[in-house]
């Protein structure tokens, strides 16, 4: 039984760790950023060119889906790294509370078995 006792310690000072890890954790925002380029409809543009055309861009669109809706939003060039900065910000974030909710569900199945047991 004591080997249950330690794994449950061990659940319990993990879910600390995390909880102060999210308490750590700066601004952040769900979604994913797109790269575009485009072609525009002014003839003799060098978007055009036959023989090296070159699109405009890049413009940066973030894509993301929040309480049912989707949206898109444009991003300014200088602004790229502070938003890959907060969207990787919110994947650490859904990583840390998916561990929390898995160990909390294994904590409650370890103390279910100790006191049936």
């Amino acid at each position: 039984m004591s080997n249950s006792n330690d794994e449950q310690q061990e659940i319990k000072r993990r879910i600390e760790e995390i909880r102060g890890e999210l308490s750590a954790l700066g601004p952040m925002r769900p979604g994913s950023i797109s790269e575009q380029y485009n072609v525009c409809g002014t003839p003799g543009c060098r978007c055009k060119d036959p023989e090296d055309p070159q699109k405009h861009g890049p413009y940066y669109h973030l894509n993301y889906s929040w309480r049912g809706k989707s949206r898109t939003e444009f991003v300014r060039a200088e602004d790229v790294g502070e938003v890959r900065e907060r969207l990787a910000t919110y994947k650490r974030f859904k990583a840390l509370t998916g561990e929390w909710v898995d160990l909390s569900v294994e904590l409650a199945r370890l103390e279910r078995a100790a006191r049936s047991g």
